[in-house]
């Protein structure tokens, strides 16, 4: 059972991994803007710390759909502090790296963000902030951790698998997408039921928060040395009952984790163009969720 398991992930590594690309001919399927110009919170799309999703980048279907529903998105090129975040309705962190793990993702990995970051971001949600924390698999965790640990979030620096769904498939129908306003959004459009993701990490959430996507009784998080090879001898445990998707109230703010990023955003890879995201088999309703996320954010929802 483990060389399967292990022969496929490395698949999704040949597949997935080597040759992410944003779907350059991608088009939301939203069409009604819930923001006027004059009413567009501000969303600032961090772009500071060696991300690997841009706004002109892999992430540029992320910023169509953002766009779509109005909101104002902006690259944020700046070090967090008390003065760059001023005007920010919402702040969304999306795979930082640190610059020590730019070109080598294998261990050690390190924090992309400054303690004094760290308190910014802190105090800035406390007072009312909306914060989009998204941090994939190996090394991604790692480089968040810090950013996560201050709010009560307890990342794995790991790759997630779903043994007995490998689609990777959450459903309100065998409870790994759980009851939230966010799947309901604003009742102008359809409930979310299922959403998909793909690979990621597993994560464990503080008490007062509230799970949105639980792992199932087959999920392993593997941790391997070095990025993206696995062997027999890799560690691995269950993170049964973890998440990969979670909201939380912060005194006067609010946040919004997530163990995924490719599930938001449209990409093909490899040679084939495999789709990826949005435009896959199966997350026909995560260009929705996203959409309603972001509602939740801005206080819609």
């Amino acid at each position: 059972m483990v060389k399967l398991i292990s022969s496929f992930m490395i698949f999704m590594s040949l597949s997935i991994h080597a040759q992410q690309l944003g779907d350059t001919s991608f088009k939301a399927k939203n069409t009604i803007k819930t923001f006027s110009a004059a009413q567009a919170p501000i969303v600032l799309l961090d772009e500071a710390h060696h991300n690997f999703h841009t706004m002109d980048g892999r992430y540029r279907p992320f910023v169509d759909i953002l766009q779509s529903d109005g909101y104002l998105v902006k690259k944020h090129k700046e070090s967090f502090t008390k003065k760059s975040l001023a005007h920010a309705d919402i702040l969304i962190i999306s795979n930082a790296l640190s610059v020590k793990n730019v070109n080598d993702w294998d261990l050690p990995n390190y924090s992309a963000f400054s303690r004094e970051e760290i308190e910014a971001v802190y105090q800035w949600v406390k007072n009312g902030g909306s914060l989009f924390l998204i941090a994939d698999h190996m090394p991604f965790p790692k480089a968040a951790e810090d950013m996560a640990a201050v709010f009560g979030f307890q990342f794995n620096n790991g790759y997630v698998e779903e043994v007995t769904n490998k689609a990777q498939l959450f459903e309100k129908d065998n409870g790994t997408l759980l009851a939230h306003p966010i799947l309901k959004g604003t009742g102008l459009k359809e409930e979310i039921t299922s959403v998909k993701a793909f690979t990621g990490q597993a994560f464990l959430s503080p008490p007062n928060a509230k799970p949105l996507l639980v792992f199932g009784h087959s999920a392993i998080s593997y941790m391997p040395t070095k990025s993206w090879e696995f062997s027999d001898d890799t560690p691995e445990i269950s993170v049964q009952g973890w998440n990969q998707g979670a909201t939380l109230e912060f005194d006067k703010g609010r946040i919004v984790v997530f163990g995924e990023a490719a599930m938001f955003t449209a990409q093909v890879s490899g040679k084939e163009k495999m789709k990826m995201g949005v435009i896959a088999e199966g997350a026909e309703q995560n260009e929705q969720f996203l959409l309603n996320i972001m509602l939740w954010l801005s206080r819609k929802i």
